[in-house]
C-alpha cells in the first residue's frame, strides 16, 4: 500500500466547509499585495521613484519571503498547529501595509516590504497540506478553491481600490483598506480557533513525532529529488513572469494608454477574473487526467498569448489579450501544488510547499526588478518582451521534468 492510499484509508471525511472558510483567509492574504500593485505608481510618483526603484519594492518583499520560506515551512512542521500559524499569518500580511500609509521615505516603504514578505510565508505551509491531507482524493479540486480564494483578493481588490481612488488619496485608501482585512481575519480566526480544538488524531494539523535531526534529514532527501528541484525552478520562472506583469500591467495601462485608476482596476480584474475562472477546471482536470498534462498545457498557452500581447500594445486588443492570458497563467497555481504533494511524505508538506514558495518567492524578486532594468534601458513596452522571455523557459524546465515525480491516488 503507497503512503497516499494508506492516507486514503485512514483519513475520515470532512467538511467542505473547510475549504471555502480557509479560502476566505488565502482571499485575505492576496487583498492587501493585489491593492499594492494599483497603489505602486502612486506611490512611485510621489516620491519620485525610478522604474528600477519601483520594482526593488517588490523584489524585497518577494526575496524576504524566498529566504524565510523553507525555515517557515520546516517550522510549520515541527509547530504542527497550523490553525494557530494560519491566524498568526494573517495579521502579519496585513498590518505592514497600514504603516505604508503613514510612511514618507523610500527605505521604509521597503523595510514594510520585507515585513509582508517575512509574514506571508507562515499561510501556504499551514494551509495547503492541512487540505491535501484531509482531502487528499481530491487534492486537485481542494487546491484549486483555495487557489480561488487568492484570485478572489487579487481580482476584487485592485476593483474597490481603483473606484476609492477616484475620490481619496492613495494613503487614505490604506487606512479604509484595514476594515475588510480585520472584518475578514475575525470570521477566519473564530473559524480556525474552533476547529482547533476539535480535531481528531487524524487531522492534518495534527503533528507527528518526528525528531529534529530525522526532519533535517528528511528535508535533505528533498533537496536530492531531481525532479522536485526541477519543477521548483520551473515555477519560479513562471512567477517571475507574473510578479513583472502585475507590476508593469499597471504602469502600462496609466503611461502609455492613460487609463484612468478605475480603469486600470477593472482590467486587473479582467486578469484574475481569468484565473478563477480556470482554476476549478484546471483542478478537477488534474485529478483525472494528470498534472502535467495540463500544467504544460496551460504555460504554453500563456507564452502565446503574451507574444500577442506584444503586437497589440497601445490598442484594445491589448487589454482583451490580459483576460485570456489570465485563464492560462493563474490556472497552473493550484496545480502544482498538487503536483508537489502527490510525491511528499504528508509529515514533510509544509517543508515542500516551503521549498516551492521559496523558488517562486525568489522567481517573483528577480522578476519586477530585471524587468524595470529592461524597461529603464528600452522602454516600457521592454518588460513584456521580458515576460516572454520568462515564460518559454518555464515551458522548457516543467517539460523535462521527470514524470515519475507524480504518484497517482
Amino acid at each position: 500500500m503507497t503512503t497516499i492510499t494508506a492516507d486514503v484509508a485512514v483519513a475520515p471525511r470532512h467538511s467542505f466547509q473547510e475549504v471555502w472558510v480557509i479560502s476566505l483567509g488565502h482571499a485575505l492574504t492576496h487583498w492587501y499585495p493585489a491593492t499594492f500593485y494599483l497603489l505602486l505608481p502612486l506611490i512611485g510618483k510621489e516620491l519620485g521613484l525610478s522604474y528600477s526603484e519601483i520594482g526593488s519594492v517588490l523584489t524585497c518583499q518577494y526575496l524576504a519571503g524566498a529566504i524565510a520560506n523553507i525555515p517557515g515551512g520546516i517550522f510549520v512542521d515541527t509547530v504542527g498547529r497550523k490553525g494557530l500559524l494560519m491566524a498568526a499569518s494573517l495579521f502579519w500580511i496585513g498590518f505592514p501595509y497600514l504603516i505604508m500609509g503613514f510612511s514618507h521615505a523610500y527605505w521604509m516603504i521597503l523595510c514594510c516590504a520585507t515585513l509582508v514578505g517575512i509574514g506571508n510565508n507562515l499561510w501556504h505551509p499551514s494551509a495547503i497540506p492541512w487540505l491535501a491531507n484531509r482531502f487528499p482524493q481530491r487534492k486537485g479540486l481542494v487546491m484549486s478553491i483555495h487557489g480561488m480564494g487568492g484570485n478572489v483578493g487579487d481580482a476584487v481588490a485592485p476593483l474597490v481600490v481603483g473606484a476609492l481612488l477616484g475620490f481619496m488619496s492613495w494613503r487614505n485608501v490604506v487606512v479604509v483598506n484595514v476594515v475588510p482585512g480585520v472584518l475578514l481575519a475575525a470570521v477566519a480566526l473564530f473559524y480556525l480557533g474552533r476547529r482547533r480544538n476539535g480535531e481528531d488524531a487524524a487531522s492534518a494539523d495534527a503533528a507527528p513525532k518526528i525528531s529534529a535531526a530525522e526532519r533535517l534529514r528528511m528535508f535533505g532527501a528533498l533537496l536530492k529529488n531531481r525532479a522536485l528541484i526541477t519543477l521548483a525552478a520551473g515555477s519560479a520562472f513562471r512567477t517571475m513572469t507574473q510578479g513583472a506583469l502585475l507590476t508593469f500591467l499597471p504602469l502600462y495601462l496609466a503611461r502609455e494608454m492613460a487609463y484612468p485608476p478605475l480603469w486600470i482596476g477593472a482590467c486587473m480584474f479582467a486578469l484574475q477574473a481569468g484565473g478563477f475562472v480556470a482554476a476549478p477546471i484546471a483542478g478537477h482536470l488534474s485529478d483525472r487526467v494528470g498534472r502535467r498534462q495540463i500544467i504544460l498545457s496551460s504555460m504554453a498557452m500563456s507564452a502565446v498569448v503574451i507574444f500577442l500581447m506584444l503586437f497589440a500594445g497601445g490598442t484594445g486588443w491589448f487589454v482583451m489579450f490580459v483576460s485570456v492570458l489570465g485563464f492560462f497563467l493563474f490556472a497552473v497555481r493550484a496545480v502544482l501544488q498538487a503536483w508537489l504533494l502527490d510525491a511528499t511524505p504528508p509529515a514533510m508538506g509544509g517543508s515542500a510547499i516551503g521549498l516551492l514558495f521559496a523558488s517562486q518567492a525568489f522567481g517573483q524578486a528577480v522578476g519586477p526588478v530585471s524587468a524595470g532594468v529592461v524597461a529603464d534601458h528600452y522602454g516600457l513596452m521592454g518588460a513584456f518582451y521580458f515576460l516572454a522571455a520568462t515564460i518559454v523557459i518555464a515551458n522548457f524546465l516543467v517539460f523535462v521534468t521527470p514524470a515519475g515525480l507524480m504518484k497517482r491516488d
